[in-house]
Parts: C-alpha cells; structure tokens; sequence
C-alpha cells in the first residue's frame, strides 16, 4: 500500500470523508459551505469589510455581496458603520452567527484531535512536513498544467 497511485487514492478517501464531515454540518445549519467560510472567517477576523472577506474567500466582491445577503436574511451577520471609513460597512456576527462559528470552531478543534490526538508531537511535525511537501507538488503541478 505505498505505490503514489494506492497513496492517491487513500488521500482521494480522505478528502471525501472530510467533504462527508462538511455536508453533515451544512445540513445540519441549513448554511452553504460558501456561507459557512464566510462564517469561518469572520470569526478568526473578527468583523470585516465585505472588501476583506472577498480577498480572504478568493471570491469577488459580488460574491460576498450576495452571501452576506443571505446571512442577513437568516439572522447570522449584520452590517454596521465603519468607525473609520463612512463609505465601508462592517459585516459582523449576530449572536447567532457567533454560535455558529464557536460550534464550528468546536467541530474543528474535536475533528483535530480525533485524526492527530494520539501522534506523538514528532509525529505530528514528520507528517506536517509531508503534508507540506505534497502540497507544494500539486500546487506546482497545477501551475505546470496551466
């Protein structure tokens, strides 16, 4: 079990079990996933201009647009005044957006532990470095197919 195509297709499993994982959640919220990154990263940010979020989402600003949109109608964020710029909006979480993003933060923190718990902590740093190194390689190798 150690040829790169029998590596490929446990890291293929991987990901899906992870993607399963993400379904559940949305499911159970009733959010997207793009709802639920925006969600993500208002929480580790804190509120943002809808400016901030497309460039951390990867998204254009039309995006964001229309998920914050959403999220407002479902009571999860609203938009406050800039206490710096009258032309920007903050997008900031309701407290029930705030629940959300702690259940979330809960899942990943349970989710860490669950997969990398009983590694030891040199373990812990080989694989990341593996992990590092895998990454690099498909980055490189999507570059090369562009």
């Amino acid at each position: 079990m150690g040829t790169p195509e029998e590596l490929l297709d446990r890291t293929l499993l991987l990901t899906t079990l992870l993607s399963a994982d993400m379904d559940a959640f949305s499911e159970r919220t009733g959010l997207s996933q793009a709802r639920i990154h925006l969600l993500w990263v208002l929480g580790a940010e804190g509120p943002v201009t809808q400016r901030a979020l497309a460039a951390a989402l990867g998204v254009t600003p039309r995006n964001v647009t229309g998920l914050v949109d959403g999220l407002e109608r479902s009571g999860h964020v609203t938009r406050e005044p800039h206490p710096d710029d009258r032309r920007a909006l903050l997008v900031t979480p309701t407290a029930l957006g705030a629940e959300v993003v702690a259940t979330l933060t809960a899942g990943h923190r349970d989710l860490a532990d669950a997969l990398f718990g009983s590694l030891s902590a040199a373990d812990r740093r080989r694989f990341g470095a593996m992990l590092d190194d895998v990454v690099a390689s498909l980055v490189q190798a999507l570059e090369e197919q562009r």
